[in-house]
């Protein structure tokens, strides 16, 4: 084949065709990656707000874990919700470590703290009726039998809740809990 006088030989013809063809693809990966709709351009990477140990929560595990919160409790603040996150992921660590296992977390979760505090609970006779008889006036004229039942359950919950609250104190103090906020979180 000639050319202006040039001599073209086929070799020289498939090489002019694939560096063209290289170009044109670069050129054309370029546009895709540098495009603003590219995921790999513009894209906000998540930011990590605490560290529980080697876990992350990041921002928008906490964002979205605050709305389902506020639906409930509208007075909830966005720290609160965080502290309870982390409290949840040591709970979830220990239950793992004595190797309790189970579909989802909230059942997790239940199975571990009956295991571990509710178990170890006793409410005494004399518990009851000191309770029943500090309030009194409280129970419209009705007999300690009548609501044994319902104050050991409500003396179970309350002490419960101490329990559970000082093991979350011991394991908050083991682990490396790191919090990464500006200042304070925003409403």
């Amino acid at each position: 084949m000639r050319a202006q006088g040039r001599c073209i030989s086929a070799s020289d013809m498939r090489s002019d065709t694939l560096r063209y063809g290289l170009v044109l693809y670069l050129i054309c990966t370029a546009c895709v990656v540098l495009s603003p709709a590219s995921p790999l351009v513009g894209a906000l990477i998540d930011r990590v707000v605490a560290y529980v140990d080697n876990t992350a929560i990041t921002r928008s595990e906490l964002d979205r874990k605050y709305a389902e919160t506020a639906l409930v409790t509208p007075a909830v603040t966005r720290e609160e919700v965080l502290n309870t996150m982390i409290n949840r992921i040591l709970l979830i660590k220990q239950a793992r470590k004595i190797r309790l296992r189970s579909e989802d977390e909230d059942t997790l979760l239940k199975e571990y703290v009956d295991l571990r505090i509710r178990a170890f609970i006793r409410i005494s006779d004399e518990e009851i009726r000191n309770f029943y008889y500090r309030h009194i006036a409280d129970f419209s004229g009705k007999e300690l039998e009548d609501l044994r039942e319902d104050i050991e359950n409500y003396l179970m919950e309350q002490e419960l809740n101490n329990r559970l609250r000082e093991h979350i104190a011991e394991l908050r103090s083991k682990a490396c809990v790191t919090i990464q906020l500006e200042n304070r979180i925003q409403e």
